[in-house]
């Protein structure tokens, strides 16, 4: 919870964070699939009860948050959630709803599949972001092929698809076309911070948010 913490201190509203579920289908807020690189214990986090993943330490000091203390800590602030795997969707779907905390998610994945089940499940009651097939759509039509409207509220995505550009100009200016905020991740160097503010994106994710809020700060953008 600390690195949440520090981001509420500097002012954020706004942050992000993935989820997995336990063997017994407790929601954490945790990025790895597995305890070993970060903690002090070892195991993959679906195949072990809540009990022992919360003896867990990250970096030997901390403990694992469950989403739900993230959700209840902060009642004001939004928070991106990217559900891992499969297994984890029907118990976050679940916990957001019993929290009434629906509007102030957004749920993110790489897996088309999980996104449209959220949209499936709570229909316009959830934000969700774009899933790689209509990523690659919205490239598409910046080039003018192809102009449906797509069902997600924003875009997020990383500067490049592999080798390939994806975040320009034109990427930009099409999914505002549509209505589309952009969100771009992850980025840690304040230049590049700059360039991206520069072509228009609405957010920006980051490691270094004292550095982002420095940038927009100089920017008054903050």
């Amino acid at each position: 919870m600390e690195a949440f913490s520090q981001a509420v201190d500097l002012g954020y509203r706004y942050v992000e964070t993935d989820a997995h579920v336990t063997a017994d289908g407790v929601v954490i807020a945790f990025h790895d699939d597995h305890l070993d690189r970060v903690t002090d214990r070892t195991g993959l986090i679906a195949e072990l009860p809540w009990s022992e993943v919360s003896l867990a330490r990250i970096d030997g000091v901390a403990p694992i948050p469950l989403l739900q203390d993230l959700l209840q800590t902060w009642p004001d602030l939004r928070i991106n959630i990217d559900p891992k795997h499969d297994e984890v969707v029907e118990p976050l779907g679940d916990l957001l709803q019993k929290l009434s905390a629906l509007d102030r998610v957004c749920i993110g994945s790489f897996s088309d599949r999980r996104i449209e089940h959220f949209r499936e499940r709570f229909g316009r009651a959830v934000c969700t972001s774009m899933g790689p097939r209509s990523v690659a759509k919205l490239r598409a039509s910046s080039f003018g092929l192809g102009r449906s409207r797509p069902a997600d509220n924003c875009v997020q995505v990383p500067t490049h698809a592999g080798k390939v550009p994806l975040v320009d100009g034109r990427f930009v200016r099409r999914a505002h076309r549509l209505g589309l905020p952009v969100h771009v991740w992850t980025i840690d160097d304040p230049e590049e911070m700059s360039r991206l503010l520069d072509l228009g994106v609405d957010g920006i994710m980051t490691d270094r948010p004292e550095v982002l809020k420095q940038v927009l700060e100089a920017r008054a953008q903050w």
